[in-house]
């Protein structure tokens, strides 16, 4: 361990962890070194560790001309002059993050500033970058001297593979991608984003912490097995290692009063201390077994949020206004809903949407009981939001992502169409969200799939002939919308009109069947899971409501 313990303070570390076992990695193919990562093969090992990072960094194909181990010592003294290293100003774009000690020594404290201000100096393109700070000093850990560090991450920042995300560098990658964290708490950790609606202001600004629970609070051990396996499989680990963090915390803490007045606070103490309660291996664990999408339909949820942003003007951090934008209470009017429960159902739709102020768009109370009226004035806006009260003052709705003029893709027959982001909920008794799943409807206009096929979702919609050889490029009817540029081949079944009747499908078995006068309705509902319907099995609407969304 001599050759890399120079910024090391090795009375901080536990070093009855460390192995001194010698040990050579020799594999290169990449689902083996992902299976190593993943048990932490070269976790004990400091040394070979240090090898197993210089291997894979230097494996990254970078920009032809990037910075190495020469520039920083034909730099450093330049820049940082005879100034005292450990109080050196940090750049704007590290947004004041925490620089973390990771049980490095006072020299290498210093060292990490130094090596922050030469990135800077070789990196004017960097406009935003918190996660930069923490990156170097689990680096130095692993590095002979600062100019190696220097040049490794610099290879970490210069890679060019357009297909291998590494470290977000501007404010609309960074705030992008904390929309896209959202988008995946909402799906796969409905339960703690609950909670989080429940107990915040702002929820999006509470996800908007998830790069900070991993590059800043999380303690040494538990960063550095992420960052083997994220050297290994990308971007898509962090998601994973958040998601788990954020379950962790809502099964540790629920039912407890919070330690603190925000929950911004409470989250990261709790992933400060992770260690009272999770071990590395059970965090990994929890991680990797979460489902979660591809790598392709994560892509391209990130694009549709960075589009989003752009839209809105929103490329660099604002100084004082929030870019999450919640329901504007003065412009709010509803017959259904208060501003408490839209801003509650805002929670729930797709983050790049909830930048966006509702806009109503049809009401029954104003445009009559026509279903001809209703897609007059529903059509052209995509997504939309349906609100329906009955005579018995039940309160339920839907979340629609495909324009309704989709229907006429089907001529004269019903059709179905949609994507997976739709979802059906209910707030009055109680408020209940229901995740998507594939509607059985014997009028199916097929797109070559079963519709008694038992099969998952993203089976049973995809039709033999637009499946994919590779499985990689396979997409599931979550991100089949038009937006996506993706073939209707791959949409899935969860809406349908005709002028006789809207069908919408919900989640965990709920669908809603609308008649052509707006006056009757019906729900269908799969007693398989535990789950109360959305509403009467038979109910009379006292108000329908179409909202859109406004920029």
């Amino acid at each position: 361990m001599d050759e890399y313990n120079r910024f090391v303070d090795w009375d901080k570390m536990d070093v009855t962890v460390q192995s001194q076992d010698a040990k050579e990695l020799t594999c290169t193919e990449f689902q083996e070194l992902k299976q190593l990562a993943r048990q932490g093969y070269w976790a004990k090992n400091h040394s070979l560790r240090a090898k197993v990072y210089h291997k894979l960094i230097s494996n990254i194909p970078c920009r032809t001309v990037t910075p190495d181990a020469n520039v920083y010592r034909d730099i450093v003294v330049k820049i940082v002059g005879k100034r005292n290293s450990s109080s050196l100003p940090l750049p704007e774009f590290v947004d004041n993050s925490l620089v973390p000690t990771y049980c490095l020594n006072a020299e290498g404290i210093g060292t990490v500033r130094k090596i922050i201000l030469c990135i800077a100096n070789q990196f004017p393109d960097i406009s935003f970058c918190p996660a930069l700070p923490s990156v170097i000093a689990l680096l130095l850990h692993y590095s002979k001297d600062e100019a190696e560090c220097f040049e490794q991450v610099c290879r970490i920042l210069a890679c060019n593979d357009p297909s291998k995300r590494l470290i977000d560098q501007t404010f609309l990658a960074f705030e992008s991608s904390c929309m896209t964290f959202g988008d995946l708490v909402n799906k796969y950790c409905q339960a703690a984003h609950k909670l989080m609606v429940a107990v915040s202001e702002d929820v999006l600004e509470v996800y908007s912490d998830w790069q900070r629970w991993l590059f800043g609070e999380l303690p040494m051990v538990y960063i550095a097995r992420v960052f083997d396996v994220f050297l290994v499989e990308g971007y898509k680990v962090l998601y994973r290692v958040a998601l788990a963090l954020l379950k962790f915390f809502h099964k540790v803490r629920a039912g407890q009063p919070m330690e603190s007045d925000s929950i911004q606070q409470d989250i990261r103490a709790f992933v400060r201390d992770i260690a009272k309660s999770v071990s590395p291996e059970r965090l990994l664990e929890k991680a990797f077994a979460i489902r979660l999408f591809s790598r392709k339909e994560i892509q391209l949820l990130q694009m549709a949020n960075e589009k989003a942003l752009q839209q809105k003007g929103i490329t660099v951090k604002q100084k004082r206004q929030n870019v999450h934008l919640a329901v504007h209470a003065e412009n709010f009017k509803s017959e259904i809903v208060s501003v408490k429960e839209m801003r509650d159902i805002w929670s729930w739709i797709p983050e790049r949407f909830a930048l966006c102020q509702p806009l109503l768009l049809f009401t029954t109370l104003e445009h009559g009981c026509s279903l001809s009226r209703f897609y007059s004035h529903s059509e052209g806006h995509e997504p939309t939001l349906i609100l329906i009260k009955t005579t018995a003052k039940e309160v339920c709705g839907a979340y629609l992502s495909t324009d309704w003029s989709e229907r006429r893709r089907g001529g004269n027959k019903l059709s179905f169409f949609g994507t997976g982001e739709c979802f059906v909920f209910r707030l009055q008794p109680e408020v209940e969200r229901y995740e998507w799943v594939i509607i059985k409807h014997p009028e199916l206009a097929t797109t070559g799939s079963e519709p008694e096929n038992q099969a998952s979702p993203a089976s049973s919609t995809l039709s033999s002939g637009s499946v994919p050889s590779d499985p990689s490029d396979r997409l599931s009817p979550f991100l089949s919308a038009r937006h996506f540029n993706l073939p209707s081949k791959t949409a899935s079944m969860f809406m349908a009109g005709s002028s006789e009747c809207i069908i919408i499908g919900g989640g965990d078995g709920q669908a809603l069947y609308l008649d052509a006068d707006l006056n009757h309705g019906r729900t269908s509902h799969c007693n398989t899971f535990n789950n109360q319907p959305l509403c009467s099995e038979s109910f009379q609407i006292s108000v329908l409501e179409v909202w859109g969304f406004r920029d």
